[in-house]
């Protein structure tokens, strides 16, 4: 028997339609590895009719007033957290997560980051307005920056969704959003909660492939394109809107160190960065898997570590005792096994380092010791359930080995120093450092990187005003 797949559709000017051409992929659920729903494959023709959507709406939303705008963002998160059941399930299905800790550490946040951007679309500054020349006053505006093209990754489908959508919404864009192939389904129940409360054409959300983002990078009608994915995608997308001047915002890879010195709770620290390397299979930009221990307190740590990995566990979606589900999908299964395959000689693994079950794509928690700094596994990003352990002398072999990779996303340094914390978070070159936790995030701050993690901000402030420009304007005071 056959089971028929449920058939997903683009959202285009406030209508669900199939792809111009009718072409489709199937969506494979991770923790089965079957197919469970067909999408569109996306082609110019679709890119175009959104674009064009978001372009007719854009006049009538960027003159809409903030408090409106806050109005339908405080509404979307009222529908959103309404059917958080809904979404959970979409969103499981999605990615194979845990049910429980996808509604408990995910859907929450979502809702509380889109009441964010609602009270940020009122609360835009700029300086006063003044004389700086005789007989002319200049003021500052801050406006929309236009219709924007956004590409969500496939780790935090959902809530990538939201990092993008809301902070340009809130400041007066409209967007045309794509989500990854292999995850489109919570995007597209987004989508049909959204459209009972924005006008047409505001939010626009189109399937597809790479070349589907590769098209609406390059067409002529965004201002801006934002994509969180990784840093060869990142640096093509730069070059592609870099020919006709769009604006980047970027979200790339990370390889986030956590510095474990002599004097830090070993218990403490092991207990934390255990989750926060191993939650969401460590496919997160942030995750906490490389590893520096002070040499003094090495094997004590390494053997901690070790054993908290081998009471973690990973498995079904509907099991409340696991951490994690699968991988994305097999070629990502294949990425992180290749890393573990191609280990040198003088690496250990402590724990893990296998595939579990003959069903979906899930990998063991694993711990690996013993490793050099110019190590594959080491400069590389693994994204999945892997994390790796060296050792350091001082705070400059610290700091050295912290900083020597190409990423510069997220740290954290775990000692009770108070000195040596503020040094260290003055000289780790991150764009967030934690001190003695790894991984809280919150709306007020900003979440974004340096070198080839990309360049703009998520979150807080900063990240709303990404989604704008600056004009000034003089007038004359004599009429």
């Amino acid at each position: 028997m056959t089971t028929e797949l449920r058939r997903l559709r683009n959202y285009i000017g406030g209508e669900f339609k199939d792809a111009a051409d009718g072409r489709t992929t199937e969506v494979v659920n991770p923790a089965t590895g079957e197919a469970y729903a067909t999408a569109p494959l996306s082609g110019q023709a679709d890119v175009d009719a959104a674009m064009a959507a978001a372009a007719a709406a854009f006049p009538g939303w960027r003159d809409t007033t903030p408090s409106e705008r806050q109005k339908a963002l405080l509404k979307i998160a009222d529908a959103f957290e309404a059917r958080a059941d809904e979404l959970v399930a979409a969103e499981s299905e999605n990615t194979g997560k845990p049910l429980g800790l996808t509604a408990s550490e995910e859907l929450p946040p979502m809702v509380d980051q889109i009441r964010f951007f609602a009270g940020a679309a009122r609360l835009l500054e700029g300086r006063s307005a003044g004389e700086y020349m005789e007989g002319m006053t200049s003021i500052i505006r801050r406006e929309p920056v236009g219709v924007c093209a956004q590409v969500a990754p496939w780790n935090y489908p959902m809530m990538m969704a939201v990092w993008k959508f809301a902070p340009a919404i809130a400041a007066g864009n409209t967007v045309v959003l794509k989500p990854s192939d292999t995850t489109p389904a919570s995007t597209v129940l987004m989508a049909e909660i959204i459209d009972s409360v924005l006008p047409k054409g505001v939010f626009n959300v189109i399937c597809g492939d790479r070349e589907t983002g590769k098209a609406m990078v390059e067409h002529s009608t965004p201002a801006m394109a934002s994509i969180t994915g990784s840093v060869r995608a990142g640096m093509q997308v730069a070059e592609s809107a870099s020919k006709d001047v769009k604006r980047v915002h970027l979200e790339l890879g990370g390889k986030a160190p956590v510095v474990v010195f002599e004097d830090a709770d070993i218990a403490k620290a092991v207990e934390d960065i255990a989750v926060a390397g191993y939650f969401n299979a460590g496919q997160d930009c942030t995750a906490a898997t490389r590893v520096l221990v002070h040499s003094s307190i090495h094997d004590e740590f390494v053997s901690a570590l070790a054993k908290a990995a081998a009471d973690t566990k990973t498995g079904q979606p509907d099991d409340e005792d696991v951490l994690y589900g699968p991988l994305n999908n097999p070629n990502q299964l294949k990425q992180v096994a290749g890393f573990i395959e191609r280990l040198p000689a003088h690496a250990k693994v402590e724990a893990g380092g296998h595939q579990v079950g003959e069903k979906g794509y899930f990998y063991a928690p694993t711990v690996v010791s013993g490793l050099k700094q110019d190590d594959e596994i080491i400069q590389n990003e693994v994204f999945g359930p892997v994390i790796t352990v060296q050792s350091f002398t001082d705070e400059a072999q610290a700091l050295e080995y912290a900083n020597g990779v190409e990423f510069a996303l997220a740290s954290s340094v775990w000692t009770k120093d108070h000195g040596r914390a503020m040094r260290m978070s003055k000289n780790l070159d991150f764009g967030c450092v934690w001190i003695n936790t790894h991984i809280p995030l919150v709306a007020e701050m900003p979440h974004g990187g340096f070198k080839k993690s990309g360049y703009g901000k998520d979150l807080s402030a900063y990240g709303f005003e990404d989604y704008t420009r600056i004009k000034h304007v003089m007038t004359s005071l004599d009429g």
